[in-house]
């Protein structure tokens, strides 16, 4: 049986993180994936000659050279070398006010520029957007170092340097900009991100939304220049050049004790040894059918059926070749977030009522970032929405692709409506992925690619916090968007380091302990 430090699970961004982490450590590792390609949603595909980008719409917390973020830092401590594209604008919204008036609103990168806008839409509101950006700060340092120590923040030093982080973090969005006496405009405005994080503003923790919200405006957005595919094999190449082995094809089947720790991982290519396994997998996978059962901690069996209730976004992205330039088309702005109201609550209910009450979707073309990623005279668009288990849970097999006609008409319909934007007459190209897709290809429960919903309880900062206990399981540690820092390439590119991190604490603990 061949014997290694530590096996992950999964080349997804979490996956790939980790693996970097551990061999970057000089510990023995191996890399299992299911698919002939790494990466999970962070890859590519081909339609008609065109290569096209699955999942990524734009990546904060890279910043630009002069402004690192914490991915573009964790890259470079790797070792990896990407080509970036900055995205223009923050966002467009098309959607109504609180009041019922029209909004359509292009908010720009960078603090100053930020506020000064808002004051342009909603005059009156400098002096309390820039307490929002004072607290927006605190708390993104506040993340960093709680990150920084593992699970064992000091609690004097959380309380002298970051008392708001503390105050706020755990309550609603919406409650925060409340009590802190933003416009209601200013609010409307700031709402329109929830969509990235796939939970209403009510229920979303200030501190997510915050941490997030902090790192594009003050850094940008950046898209890889040959899709999310780059990154992953970026990432792929650096663990092969520091040593590090990769099986492809296969597949992880079950998880190999000896007495209560881990020892081992059954393929699909065979049994393999190892210290410790990193599984980016949904933790229901693992402990529901990837070890006995009468090692799952009872702990774990209450979390999970906690948390079988709130899975997260459901996605359903279609991509479109069209056979002209995006300027002939009156596209003007790369993402629009396009909304039947400004009320997240409200959106995210009709969402999960089923596509004849949704109104929700992400239109976004890649050529106004990156204008070479298809050849001249061509644009590659897509369109993002959420969907609802009303209407994908029971589905018939037969009527499947006539729901999926059923949801991208409409939201074409949307688009036009909102917009001016009329992509019907231009489509070469054509591919439409659904909630079923996501689950099949990612083995993602319900197709709920973002793990759990990050609510109130089970928030970010929750699991910040519980680090040093949340992994009861010796020799198992779980990473991927089921953890502590929630979904979306960023938060799972730094828990796979993060909880890397850990493991290298683990093996260190044994080995000085002579208990392996």
């Amino acid at each position: 049986m061949a014997k290694y430090d530590a096996v992950v699970v999964g080349s997804g961004c979490s996956g790939l993180s980790a693996a970097l982490r551990m061999q970057s450590a000089g510990k023995k590792t191996l890399l299992i994936e299911q698919h002939n390609l790494p990466g999970g949603c962070a890859t590519s595909f081909v339609r008609g000659g065109f290569e096209i980008e699955p999942s990524l719409h734009e990546l904060c917390d890279v910043g630009p050279e002069s402004l690192p973020g914490e991915v573009r830092l964790l890259f470079d401590e790797y070792g990896v070398k990407l080509n970036w594209a900055e995205v223009p604008d923050c966002f467009r919204v098309i959607s109504t006010y609180s009041d019922g008036t029209p909004m359509d609103v292009t908010m720009p990168h960078g603090i100053d520029a930020f506020i000064d806008k808002m004051e342009y839409y909603v005059p009156g509101s400098r002096e309390k957007m820039e307490d929002l950006f004072e607290i927006y700060e605190e708390i993104r340092q506040g993340a960093n170092y709680t990150s920084a120590c593992n699970g064992h923040a000091d609690p004097k030093v959380m309380k002298e340097k970051y008392p708001n982080m503390l105050r706020l973090g755990a309550y609603p969005t919406s409650k925060v900009f409340k009590a802190m006496g933003l416009p209601q405009k200013c609010r409307d405005i700031l709402s329109v991100y929830w969509g990235y994080l796939g939970m209403d503003l009510n229920h979303l923790s200030f501190f997510h939304y915050a941490s997030m919200m902090q790192r594009y405006v003050r850094m940008g957005a950046f898209i890889p220049k040959h899709t999310s595919h780059e990154i992953s094999m970026a990432m792929l190449d650096r663990f092969y050049k520091l040593g590090g082995e990769a099986w492809f094809n296969c597949r992880a089947e079950e998880f190999i004790f000896n007495g209560d720790k881990l020892c081992g991982v059954r393929t699909s290519m065979g049994d393999v040894e190892c210290d410790i396994c990193l599984p980016n997998i949904n933790p229901d996978i693992i402990y529901g059918k990837m070890m006995p059962k009468e090692l799952v901690p009872e702990r774990e069996k209450k979390l999970s059926a906690a948390r079988n209730q709130a899975f997260s976004a459901r996605m359903l992205t279609a991509y479109f070749v069209l056979d002209c330039d995006y300027k002939d088309l009156g596209i003007e702005n790369y993402s629009y977030f396009l909304a039947g109201s400004s009320d997240s609550e409200k959106e995210y209910k009709k969402i999960l009522e089923g596509i004849d009450t949704n109104e929700y979707c992400i239109f976004l073309c890649m050529n106004v970032a990156n204008p070479d990623c298809s050849p001249e005279g061509t644009c590659i668009c897509s369109i993002t929405t959420l969907g609802s288990k009303n209407d994908w849970d029971n589905l018939k097999q037969e009527d499947y692709f006539a729901m999926k006609n059923k949801v991208f008409d409409k939201m074409l319909g949307i688009v036009k409506e909102k917009t001016g934007i009329d992509i019907r007459g231009h489509i070469i190209e054509m591919s439409t992925a659904s909630p079923w897709t996501f689950a099949r290809y990612l083995n993602a429960p319900e197709g709920a690619v973002y793990g759990y919903e990050v609510t109130e309880w089970d928030g970010i900062m929750a699991r910040m916090m519980m680090l040093a206990s949340d992994y009861p399981v010796k020799g198992l540690r779980p990473i991927g968007a089921a953890g502590p820092r929630g979904d979306g390439y960023s938060g799972c590119y730094i828990t796979g380091s993060l909880i890397g991190k850990l493991a290298l604490k683990d093996l260190d603990q044994w080995t000085k302990g002579g208990d392996q």
